[in-house]
């Protein structure tokens, strides 16, 4: 009857990567950093006082920040957690959504992406020409390195006014096309960033990511769930396709349809908002059959509060998720495992906009699994415990 509910808090790291001066982040920490400005009282804004996270405290959060970083993070145990904790160490040479994910996956990223230069503009101007004249709009605006809200809160107006529309990378090897879904229409931005995706996949850019949004002007504009990631698909031999191969299903909620661009995917669950995904989750607990893997992203802690530096916000997500999770772990089943990891940092007390390299928690839990420690594992390591819950061969 076993099952596995695979939930990425994207972007929740927990520092002590041995290779993160190399990546200028010597020192990073997402959680501890968070942890000690609450405990600070640094992180006001809309809670108040230390960190709140009980629930993830008790499989073994705190332990895995100081198991991967040798830090005792304020308010965190470390002694005596109830789950199974550990934490995973990236080998892959990205700190991105989409090595992360791979990697946990079981499939380390061994060729390397192509980022965009720090310029204005950021992309080749021979393939932004290709893709006004195949795409037929009337130019692109912005052309550069940005935070996805303040872009369009930036030149949103004249978006509407000219139709022409928003793209824009980050530190991830990504296309970014934001564009209004009622003055430009949600079937054109797609088609777009279909053709930018035939434009940019030869260059080894990961994802073009179709950004609709809706309002009437700067601090109304808001981006909507229709988000779509055209991707490079995986390799073989992710856990998706044992899954599937074993005769499973792999059920998707959030962004993990688009960052393993559907390929052994069953079913995609997406949601306005990450509380809406882990209602998703949730009903997941009801129709899942035994063998199957339910993969869920919360991508917020990473969209909303690490790229904008903001640790109050991050706090209060952090305390939002463990307030729900005696939801799932309530709902769980004779032979279902629950593991908890992430993808990578974004430590919101860290200089620019940048995620951060860093070690993930892995905590795991379930009806009857004995506590102990997994010890300090590769990120495909999470992809081993998915495939030994479910007794899936190589």
């Amino acid at each position: 009857m076993a099952r596995v509910f695979l939930c990425v808090l994207d972007s929740v790291g927990c520092g002590g990567a041995p290779d993160a001066a190399r990546y200028s982040d010597e020192g990073a920490n997402t959680l501890l950093h968070i942890a000690e400005a609450c405990a600070a009282g640094g992180a006001e804004d809309g809670r108040s006082g230390a960190l709140k996270v009980p629930n993830l405290d008790a499989l073994g959060l705190g332990a895995a920040i100081t198991l991967a970083s040798g830090k005792v993070a304020p308010g965190f145990s470390v002694v005596s957690p109830i789950g199974r904790w550990g934490a995973a160490q990236e080998v892959s040479a990205g700190k991105d959504t989409q090595s992360g994910h791979w990697e946990l996956a079981g499939v380390p990223v061994t060729r390397d992406w192509h980022y965009f230069p720090w310029t204005i503009p950021a992309f080749p101007a021979e393939l932004m020409a290709e893709l006004i004249v195949r795409t037929g709009i009337p130019g692109t605006l912005a052309n550069c390195h940005a935070s996805g809200t303040e872009v369009i809160d930036a030149f949103g107006l004249e978006h509407i006014a000219t139709g022409k529309p928003i793209v824009y990378t980050s530190a991830d090897s990504v296309v970014q096309v934001a564009a209004h879904e009622g003055h430009f229409g949600l079937g054109r931005l797609l088609e777009t960033c279909r053709v930018a995706a035939e434009l940019f996949h030869p260059l080894n850019v990961g994802r073009i990511i179709a950004r609709p949004f809706v309002g009437d002007a700067p601090g109304d504009f808001t981006r909507t769930a229709n988000r779509k990631d055209f991707a490079i698909a995986p390799p073989d031999g992710t856990i998706c396709g044992r899954v599937v191969a074993a005769g499973g299903a792999v059920h998707a909620v959030g962004k993990i349809g688009d960052i393993f661009a559907m390929k052994s995917i069953t079913d995609v669950s997406k949601g306005k908002d990450d509380m809406a995904l882990f209602d998703h989750v949730l009903g997941w607990t009801d129709k899942a059959a035994p063998g199957d893997l339910v993969f869920a992203n919360f991508i917020e802690f990473d969209s909303l509060w690490g790229h904008r530096r903001n640790v109050s916000g991050y706090a209060r997500a952090l305390e939002a998720f463990d307030a729900r999770l005696p939801e799932l772990t309530g709902r769980m089943r004779d032979g279902d495992s629950l593991i908890i990891t992430a993808d990578h940092g974004n430590d919101p007390t860290w200089t620019g906009t940048d995620h951060t390299r860093e070690r993930v928690p892995v905590l795991a839990t379930g009806p009857g699994m004995e506590p102990r420690e997994l010890g300090i594992m590769p990120f495909a390591g999470v992809a081993e415990l998915v495939a030994a819950h479910l007794a899936l061969c190589r």
